[in-house]
């Protein structure tokens, strides 16, 4: 199969409150609203972010989701410690310390405040609803 046959489609988001978690993507990182139905009767609403859509969808009649473990710091790093997606992560192109002041004045919590990964990156971790961890990321 050749590479160029596949492409990126979303991000699908389990949520225990739909409508909560699409206002926070919204409201601290910039999302804008898409579409918001019903589908296999649960609530789904998608949203655009940084060129990729999330689609943050409801609990299914019988599915029982499981919280995710908190992110926790080791010795030179933070993880979720499970296996599977850890977070999920986004270029921020600028001053990334004064952009987490900003989401943090609108009620965002940084999980990992802004530090040195690489000597030409700036990382730093935000708690996202449902226990999603994201990161953010500034190349320098």
């Amino acid at each position: 199969m050749s590479r160029e046959l596949l492409g990126f489609d979303h991000i699908h988001l389990i949520s225990s409150s739909p409508e909560d978690t699409a206002d926070w993507y919204v409201r601290i990182l910039g999302a804008s609203m898409v579409a918001k139905y019903e589908l296999r009767s649960a609530p789904q609403i998608n949203l655009s972010l940084g060129g990729i859509t999330l689609l943050i969808r409801g609990k299914r009649p019988g599915e029982n989701p499981l919280s995710r473990p908190p992110m926790r710091d080791f010795q030179d790093y933070s993880s979720h410690d499970v296996w599977g997606t850890d977070h999920f992560g986004f270029t921020y192109k600028g001053d990334l310390r004064q952009f987490c002041n900003e989401i943090q004045s609108k009620g965002a919590e940084l999980l990992v405040d802004p530090w040195e990964f690489t000597p030409n990156s700036l990382i730093c971790y935000v708690q996202a609803p449902d226990g999603v961890s994201i990161e953010i990321v500034q190349a320098r």
